[in-house]
């Protein structure tokens, strides 16, 4: 049973350091409410995205359109948004109105309504394949483009995150986030990717530590 208590507040979402509170994401747990269906994962693996100076962020640059208007709001909501004309990509919103800062949520590992993940996925609830990946969790968790800009805290919404664990430093790994190409130059390389350390249901590839600072 959630209570409100149980809410990330609002102020965890505000600060301007998304790398920060990319890793502290993890150990969280994020919860759906859709069409009366619960279902709930600990959040295993981030990436962070820091608006205009990061080639790999859709605002690099101030770029504000229709798609990325929602990353301009104020930290705690979601910013859902579609790759490839197909997969859903849930990502949380950080910082101050304004700051283009966002988490993409990339791996979680099921707690409640594995079977429910199972069936929106067409996939085995028992191999970790069912959630190990951006677009495989928003649609084991039934999240959809239509939640774009979604709250997550302090009321009945349909994605909440809720305080769970606190994924101690030593067990971060961090290293290159997946999928920049070579047009993003130097920002393909910055260590923003992490994940709790041996955790089966975090997506590959894998890395060694990165123990540099960007």
């Amino acid at each position: 049973m959630h209570t409100t208590k149980d809410f990330l507040p609002e102020s965890f979402y505000l600060s301007n350091d998304v790398v920060q509170l990319a890793k502290a994401l993890l150990g969280k747990e994020i919860l759906t409410q859709i069409h009366g269906q619960v279902t709930s994962g600990l959040i295993v693996e981030t990436e962070a995205y820091r608006g205009p100076d990061d080639r790999g962020c859709h605002a690099f640059g101030g770029r504000y359109t229709e798609r990325t208007k929602t990353m301009y709001t104020q930290g705690g909501v979601a910013y859902v948004y579609i790759c490839y004309g197909m997969h859903p990509m849930m990502n949380v919103v950080t910082g101050k109105e304004g700051n283009p800062h966002a988490v993409l949520i990339r791996a979680i590992q099921p707690i409640e309504g594995a079977e429910i993940m199972a069936q929106r996925r067409k996939s085995a609830s028992s191999k970790y394949v069912l959630t190990n990946g951006p677009g495989k969790l928003a649609i084991a968790l039934g999240i959809t483009k239509e939640l774009d800009g979604t709250c997550l805290f302090n009321k009945v919404q349909p994605i909440t995150i809720y305080n769970k664990i606190i994924v101690p430093e030593s067990d971060i790994i961090s290293g290159s986030r997946v999928g920049m190409s070579i047009h993003v130059g130097s920002c393909s390389h910055r260590p923003w990717r992490f994940y709790i350390k041996d955790n089966p249901w975090v997506s590959k590839p894998l890395f060694v530590d990165y123990s540099g600072k960007w």
